[in-house]
């Protein structure tokens, strides 16, 4: 999944996908240790995949804060 089109989602949604690609990497980890795994490459790429999710869901976060401590600036 490309980072363009985790940015486009919106958070409710990023996080539902977050959960979804948990579960997937879940699977993966159990197909390797019964040696069932045929795509190695792919347990990389659900890695990175839920790397980024987190990173922009964090961002997202920084964001709200930021926002959140200048509008309190400004009342003071």
């Amino acid at each position: 999944m490309k980072v363009k089109e985790i940015r486009d989602m919106t958070t409710a949604e990023l996080q539902n996908r977050l959960q979804e690609a948990h579960q997937e990497l879940f699977n993966l980890r159990f197909q390797l240790a019964t040696k069932q795994l045929a795509n190695y490459q792919r347990l990389g790429q659900v890695k990175k995949t839920i790397a980024r999710m987190k990173t922009i869901l964090r961002e997202r976060e920084l964001i709200a804060a930021q926002e959140e401590f200048l509008v309190q600036q400004e009342d003071k």
